[in-house]
């Protein structure tokens, strides 16, 4: 059976190549949290979709690590489970949303309703 991550000539698909959801910009300060170790580690959401969130972080923590992640911006907060599904080390990571409660899914819903309205 073929790798769902290569393209039909074998060669790897690009992470956009793979998104099921479109990504959009946000910039907003995040908290991510190991509960297995109580490690907290601040970082800046550059980019957010209904199913996970790219985090720029200094110090990352290792690919598959589950997290608990809370979002903050001017418009209130969002927080849901997570687990780290790449890493660029020195830089941030790829965080996969498990399982949000409906009420952190309305409001992640309601930022990014806000982010695809055009502007005036």
């Amino acid at each position: 059976m073929a790798d769902p991550s290569e393209t039909p000539t074998g060669s790897p698909r690009s992470c956009a190549e793979r998104r099921t959801v479109p990504r959009y910009s946000l910039v907003a300060t995040a908290e991510i949290v190991d509960p297995v170790s109580g490690v907290r580690i601040s970082g800046r959401i550059s980019e957010i979709s209904r199913k996970g969130c790219y985090v720029d972080l200094l110090n990352t923590l290792p690919k598959n690590t589950m997290v608990r992640v809370r979002i903050s911006r001017d418009r209130g907060n969002f927080e849901s489970p997570g687990k780290i599904v790449y890493v660029q080390e020195g830089m941030g990571i790829g965080l996969a949303f498990l399982d949000p409660q409906p009420d952190q899914m309305k409001t992640l819903d309601s930022w990014l309703t806000e982010l695809t309205e055009p502007t005036a």
